[in-house]
C-alpha cells in the first residue's frame, strides 16, 4: 500500500526548495546541476519531486520551448513557519511556550540570541 501524500516537506523536497528558492526560476536541469556533488539524484527522480512538489502546492512550473521551468509559490518564511507550526502541534501539545523553554534547557544558545530573545519577551 503506498504511503499517504504529506503536506510537510521531506528532506529531499526540501533540497529542491533550497535550490529553487536561491536560483528562483529554474528548470529540472538547472535544480539537478545545483544538486551536484551531493549525492544528487537523476533527473527523473528530480523532475517526479518537483511534480509532487507542484500537487502538494509548493511550486508551479511553466513551459519555456520544451522545458518546465519551475519556481517556488511559498518563500522560505512560509516554510519554516509551517514546519514550527507542526512542530509546536505534534510533539509539544500546541504550546509555543513549551518549545521555547525545551530550546533554552536542550541547546546551547550563543548570547546574542539570547540577548534577542529576552527582549523579544519584554517587548
Amino acid at each position: 500500500m503506498p504511503r499517504p501524500k504529506s503536506a510537510v516537506l521531506t528532506e529531499g523536497e526540501l533540497r529542491l526548495m533550497q535550490v529553487l528558492w536561491d536560483r528562483g526560476r529554474s528548470t529540472v536541469g538547472d535544480v539537478v546541476s545545483s544538486l551536484e556533488g551531493r549525492r544528487t539524484p537523476a533527473y527523473n527522480t528530480v523532475l517526479t519531486m518537483l511534480r509532487i512538489l507542484e500537487t502538494k502546492g509548493y511550486v508551479r512550473h511553466d513551459k519555456e520551448g520544451r522545458a518546465f521551468v519551475y519556481e517556488p509559490l511559498i518563500d522560505r518564511q512560509q516554510a519554516r513557519r509551517s514546519a514550527v507550526k507542526r512542530l509546536i502541534t505534534q510533539f509539544f501539545e500546541g504550546s509555543a511556550g513549551q518549545l521555547a523553554l525545551n530550546l533554552l534547557n536542550e541547546e546551547e544558545i550563543d548570547r546574542k540570541d539570547l540577548q534577542r530573545l529576552k527582549t523579544l519577551v519584554e517587548e
